[in-house]
Parts: structure tokens; sequence; C-alpha cells
């Protein structure tokens, strides 16, 4: 009888909520390390968006063509958050959908670059916070490699999960991490939700605009 080969198995235990898949991509801390560099920025666009491009020109093409397409898709803006050694992490994040119903899920995509991703993946939860119109700025920061992006940033922690809910947001949607699975130069995270939170506006109020991300800049809804 032949023997599969071993593979290696990370020393912690899976978090509390995690499909025993999910660890699988973790990456180790020198890789970890090996993707901090020096940009700065960390904003996780819809894949296509932010395409490496080359030298040659019919690739120059190719991925400028990919992103102009790409970029008629208008989305929402969300900044995912978690908590790694007690302190608050975040990204802004563009590619965020719904998933599942049944069981509830929704997914985010971050890029295989992303200095949060690893923190929030080895947190085992996350919370995605869906930003107002007003909130551009914040967006910005928690697009930053900033050492504190957090330093001027009101939160609280969510019931469930203890992931930062950003003041102003209009919604949170709190989650564990069901799955990740590896795609190119990006992983999908499916996440299970556990908890819904939202601003509560009353309905005889004005609701509150979203922050959209439209060709490469941001937008606001257009009410006429």
């Amino acid at each position: 009888m032949t023997s599969e080969p071993s593979r290696q198995v990370p020393s912690r235990d899976i978090p509390e909520g995690m499909s025993p898949d999910a660890r699988e991509t973790w990456p180790s801390p020198e890789l970890i390390s090996s993707w901090l560099g020096d940009q700065d920025i960390d904003f996780e666009f819809r894949p296509g968006e932010d395409v490496a491009v080359h030298d040659d020109p019919e690739t120059v093409a190719a991925a400028r063509r990919f992103r102009d397409v790409l970029g008629r898709f208008a989305s929402g803006v969300t900044v995912v958050t978690g908590v790694s050694n007690d302190e608050p992490v975040g990204m802004t994040c563009q590619s965020f959908s719904s998933v599942s119903l049944d069981p509830p899920l929704v997914l985010f995509i971050p890029a295989k670059t992303s200095r949060a991703w690893p923190l929030i993946q080895r947190s085992g939860k996350f919370c995605v916070n869906f930003l107002a119109a007003d909130q551009a700025e914040l967006s910005n920061t928690m697009a930053s490699r900033g050492t504190d992006k957090f330093a001027e940033v009101k939160w609280t922690p969510s019931p469930a999960t203890g992931s930062p809910m950003l003041e102003g947001a209009l919604a949170q949607v709190d989650c564990t991490i069901h799955t990740v699975h590896e795609a190119g130069d990006h992983y999908v995270v499916i996440g299970r939700v556990v908890d819904l939170v939202t601003d509560d506006t009353p309905d005889e109020a004005a609701p509150v605009d979203p922050l959209l991300f439209y060709r490469g800049e941001y937008r606001t809804a257009d009410r006429r």
C-alpha cells in the first residue's frame, strides 16, 4: 500500500465556526511578511479592475480592455473588518455579494497580495460594513496601508463575533468563515452569516444613499 504524501498542518486549532477546508489556504508567516512590501494601497477591487500589466503591448491592451469592461459594472463599497491579536484590522472591498439564503451565505474576494486578509482569515470571522455616500474618506483610510488605520475611526465590536462595526455604515453583515477557494490571483471567501445589523433609519426619514464605485471612481446615487 502506498501512503499519501503528508501535508503540513497548521499547529493552531481551527477557529470556531470555520469549515475545515478553509484552513487549507492559510499562508505561512513568511509569505505574509513577503506580501507586506512597500505598497500603500490595499483596496480590494472587483477582480479584473486591478489586473497587473506587463511590458508586452498586447498584454497591456488586453488588461486595459478587461479593466474597462469590468469597470462598467457599478457596485457598492464595503469595508471588511476583523480582529487580530486583539487589534482591529480592515480593508476596503468592492467585491462583495450575497450567495445563499438557506443557509445564509455571502462572499467577498480578496487579492492574494492583501495584507489584511491573512489576519482576518486566521481569526475565522469577519464583518462586512456597507459604506454610506459620505464615507469616501473612510474608504480611502481603510484602503491605505497605514500602521493604524483605526486611529481616528469610530467603531464598536459586533455582538456576534466582536469584529468592528464602523460608525455611520448603512448595515453590517457579521460572519464566520465558511470556506475559502483559490481562484487565480484572488481567493473567494464564503462567509456564514451569523448576524445582521442596520442603522435603523425610521421609515419616514429620508434614506441614506450608498457609496458606489463605477469606472474607477466613487459615485453617489442620483435620485432624479
